[in-house]
Order: structure tokens, then C-alpha cells, then sequence
């Protein structure tokens, strides 16, 4: 393997100086509370698209699939397949909804507030719950990429993880300090543009040097016939699915897909919905970002097969994969770009949580409980401290650890659970009470919370322990969906009638409206 060193770090450096100058540049646009959260609503459909897509996959795409697939074969697909329903869905039933609703409801910029308006809860308890559950997992969120970027400098440069997660966390905070919202949807969108060419020229370069698809697949199979396996066979002839403990049974194929789910309630996805400039842009950002999902999650899938047939040895950390294959192929300066796109993935994602959980910090506790008066300077700049807390956080946790996909998949389920049906039904069920909202959310966060504390293994009953293999988004989401739906009769209704009496204005030079 070459030295790699100084071309990647030239290349990290510049590309770290071009995402603070764009804090920098923004610096002077951001004059309101509205302004440093949703950049006042003015996105494009192009950069909200690959802004909320390259905030949703984070390091998880060039490096946690990539090394579940490497690991344990291409069954760890059905993640990808879940995940590409989702984002479509998502921009077709949420976004132009969405993005109308928040801002009839009193210009809502954060999603505890638009549930407090839309539910036209008097209680505040809509608000302090929502913004409780995102100050909780975002921090476990942000965390996650901090571990990814400390995994990445300490692959390529053999420098202590500490200092990398250092360096990665000092380096987001400024810009997202600085520039607020548009600073991350700018920098989003030149990382998301970044991550999609690494995705797609890292395959096409594994191919030619093996020599074609043949000697891949032939390599992949030498090494184990059941990393090629979508499913369990026997488990499914047999219908065990729920107790073989097979990565590729009932329960596992299930769970896998479930992660589509999480996409209705992820805060950092909605605040992209939001901040588009009008719905009548959601169509063809819809086209963009599940365009760009499809293809990079194929690719993330084909690199962890690749990453099989393609190394002589069996990596100590499989999440490393596509960074190894990266320093193999290319030629430093090349390599130091393609690398700089698991930074982007790691920044991008990070940046978007921190912007959201300081959102809620700013909007939903200082300025509804210490100072209601508070000037939009004062405002945008507790919001900026909040960063800097948040990060703080989410930094002494990002040291002690963990599997980049375990955690983003706890965090990813508490989301998606909580606010996923909520979200959802507030759009679509007009007479749906606080109460409900409330239970919804409540039992969304506890399950997942629960669930995935417990001790399956040591549990006696084999039936019952069998459950531990079932992802917690499965249950949470069900039944915070239940409980909603239980209770969204109960307690006062809403005065004001929603469904269908909120149309966007359609874009110029469009014929669509936002809500049909």
C-alpha cells in the first residue's frame, strides 16, 4: 500500500477551508432565528434534495453498508431496498405537505413547533416532549459520525481516533456556526455531489481491475456461496424465520426493510422539506434525491462484494472497506478526493444534527420559557452557543466509541418511531388531537428506548429471547402508530380545518400546485 499521506492531507485541507468559507460567506445572510434554521425558506429544489439526502446517509453510506455487505453479504441488501421506499415515499406523501403546513402554522421552523400549532396544543407538552427526544438522539446521532470520521483518519493516516474525532467536530461547528441552515444545505450540496461521484467511480474502477463482473461474483462465491444469498432458504422452506437467528430470516429481511419507515420522522430529512423554496419544487427534487439514492446505495452494496473478492485478507475492521479499496486503486491525488467524500458524508450529516438539535434548544426552551421577547441577534446567536453545546455532547460520547451502524440504527429507529407516524397523520387526518400526538410520541421513544436496553440473550425463554432479533423500528413504529390512532380521538380537536384547504402557490413557469 503507498504512502497516501501527504496528497490526502493536502487534499482534506483544502477541501476543509472551502466548507468554512462557505460559513463564512453565508455569515452575513443570516440575520433572523428563521434565517439560521431554515435559511428563510429558500432553497432550491436541487439543493434540497442532495442536501436532505446527503444529511440522511451520512457515513453510513461509504462506510457502515458497505461493511455490513462485506461482512455478511448481500442480504444486508434489503437495508438499501427499505431505504430507497422510504426516500420516495417520503418526497411524494410529506415534502410538499409539509413544506405548506409548517409554514401556515405561524411559519413554523422547527418540528415541535409545528406540532404545538397544528395540534393546537394549549398543554406546551407537544413541544417540550419533541424537543426532548430530538436533543436526545441527535446527540446520539451526531456522535455517530464523529466516530466515523475518527475511523477514517485513523485508517488513512494511523493518527490516534481522539485527534481525528477532534479535528472533525472543531471543523463543523465552525461553519455551522457561522452560516447556519444555508451554510449547511451549500455545503450539503457540494457533499452530496462529492459523495455520488466516489460511489459511482470506485465500483467501475474494482471491475476493470479484476477484469470484469464474472471473476467478481466467481471471487465473492469462492470465499462463501452464502454471501450471495438474498435469503435464509431453509428458514423460509422451514418457517423458522423468527428463531434460526439467520441474518437473512423472516425477522431479520423484515427489519432490515423497516428502516424505510424512519424516514417519515427523521428532523434533519423534514427540515429540508421545510426549507425548500415552494412545493411546487418537491417534484423535481423528488426526481433528483431518490435518483441519487438509487444509485449510490446499489454502489454502497456492490463495494462491500467487491471489497470480498477483491482483498487477499479478511479486514479487522469490515467497515473499512471502501477506504482500503480507495488507497489500492487510486492514485494519491485521486484517492485524497474520493476519501474527502467519506469526510463530506460524515460532515454532512452531522452539521444538519447539530443545526436541528440547536434549533430545538433555541426555539423551543430559551425563547418559550426564558425570554419570549428575545431580539432575532439574541436568538441567532443561542442558537449558535446551543451548537457548540450540543457538539460538546455529542463528542465526549463520539470518545468512548461503538459501531458506526449501531448507533445510527438506535438513533435512526427513535426518530422514525417517535415523530414517523405523527408526522404522517398530521397531514392526512384533520381532526387528530394533541392527545394523540402525544401518545404517539411518547410510545415511539419509550419502545425503542426499551427495546433495545434489553438483555435478549440472557432471557430464559428461547421464544421470547428470539425476539431480540427483531429491529426496534418494527415495534416502536407499530405501535406509536396504535397509541396515536388510539388517542387521536380523545381531548380537544382542532378549530381550524386542515386537510385540503392549504394550496402553495406553483412555481413559476409550473402548473403545479402544492397540495392536490
Amino acid at each position: 500500500m503507498v504512502d497516501l499521506s501527504g496528497p490526502i492531507i493536502s487534499t482534506f485541507i483544502a477541501y476543509l477551508l472551502v466548507m468554512v468559507l462557505i460559513g463564512v460567506w453565508v455569515y452575513r445572510r443570516t440575520k433572523t432565528l428563521s434565517d439560521f434554521a431554515l435559511g428563510g425558506r429558500s432553497l432550491n429544489a436541487p439543493t434540497a434534495a442532495l442536501s436532505a439526502q446527503a444529511s440522511d446517509m451520512s457515513g453510513w453510506l461509504l462506510m457502515g453498508l458497505p461493511g455490513a455487505v462485506y461482512a455478511a453479504g448481500i442480504g444486508e441488501a434489503w437495508i438499501a431496498i427499505g431505504l430507497a421506499a422510504g426516500t420516495y415515499l417520503n418526497w411524494l406523501f410529506v415534502a410538499p405537505r409539509l413544506r405548506t403546513y409548517t409554514e401556515r402554522a405561524h411559519n413554523s421552523i422547527s418540528l415541535s413547533a409545528y406540532f404545538e400549532s397544528r395540534f393546537e396544543d394549549r398543554t406546551n407538552l407537544l413541544r417540550i416532549v419533541s424537543a426532548l427526544i430530538i436533543g436526545v438522539f441527535f446527540t446520539l446521532y451526531v456522535a455517530s459520525g464523529l466516530v466515523a470520521g475518527g475511523l477514517l483518519f485513523e485508517t488513512i493516516f494511523g493518527v490516534e481516533p481522539d485527534i481525528a474525532i477532534t479535528v472533525a467536530v472543531i471543523v463543523i461547528v465552525v461553519y455551522t456556526f457561522l452560516g447556519g441552515f444555508l451554510a449547511v444545505s451549500f455545503t450539503d450540496f457540494i457533499q452530496g455531489t462529492l459523495m455520488f461521484l466516489a460511489m459511482v467511480v470506485v465500483p467501475i474502477a474494482v471491475v476493470l481491475s479484476i477484469g470484469g463482473f464474472t471473476p467478481l461474483f466467481d471471487g465473492v462465491e469462492a470465499t462463501s456461496p452464502n454471501l450471495l444469498n438474498w435469503i435464509d432458504e431453509a428458514a423460509f422452506t422451514a418457517g423458522e424465520g423468527w428463531a434460526t437467528g439467520s441474518s437473512l430470516s423472516f425477522v431479520a429481511i423484515a427489519g432490515l426493510l423497516a428502516w424505510g419507515l424512519g424516514y417519515f420522522g427523521q428532523p434533519h430529512i423534514l427540515a429540508r422539506f421545510m426549507g425548500i423554496r415552494s412545493a411546487a419544487h418537491v417534484a423535481t427534487a423528488r426526481r433528483i434525491g431518490t435518483g441519487w439514492v438509487l444509485v449510490t446505495l446499489a454502489a454502497a452494496v456492490f463495494i462491500g462484494l467487491a471489497g470480498v473478492a477483491y482483498l487477499d485478507e479478511p479486514l479487522a475492521n469490515s467497515e473499512t472497506v471502501f477506504l482500503v479499496l480507495v488507497q489500492d486503486l487510486f492514485n494519491p491525488w485521486v484517492a485524497g478526493l474520493i476519501l474527502a467524500a467519506v469526510l463530506a458524508a460524515v460532515m454532512s450529516t452531522a452539521d444538519s444534527q447539530l443545526l436541528v438539535a440547536s434549533t430545538a434548544v433555541t426555539e423551543d426552551f430559551y425563547r418559550r420559557y426564558f425570554k419570549r421577547q428575545a431580539s432575532d441577534k439574541e436568538l441567532v446567536w443561542v442558537g449558535r452557543i446551543a451548537v457548540v453545546l450540543v457538539a460538546i455532547i455529542a463528542y465526549y460520547l463520539a470518545l468512548r466509541g461503538g459501531s458506526v451502524l449501531d448507533i445510527v440504527a438506535y438513533a435512526w429507529a427513535g426518530f422514525g418511531s417517535a415523530f414517523g407516524p405523527i408526522v404522517i397523520l398530521s397531514l392526512y387526518w384533520s381532526r387528530m388531537t394533541w392527545a394523540g400526538a402525544l401518545a404517539g410520541m411518547v410510545t415511539g421513544a419509550t419502545v425503542v428506548l426499551v427495546w433495545e436496553n434489553i438483555d435478549w440473550a440472557g432471557i430464559g425463554n428461547e421464544s421470547i429471547a428470539s425476539w431480540g432479533d427483531v429491529y426496534s423500528m418494527l415495534p416502536g413504529f407499530g405501535l406509536a402508530l396504535l397509541a396515536a390512532i388510539v388517542f387521536g380521538n380523545l381531548g380537544r380537536r382542532p378549530e381550524r380545518e386542515w386537510i385540503g384547504n392549504y394550496r402553495d402557490e406553483p412555481a413559476e413557469g409550473t402548473e403545479e400546485t402544492a397540495v392536490k
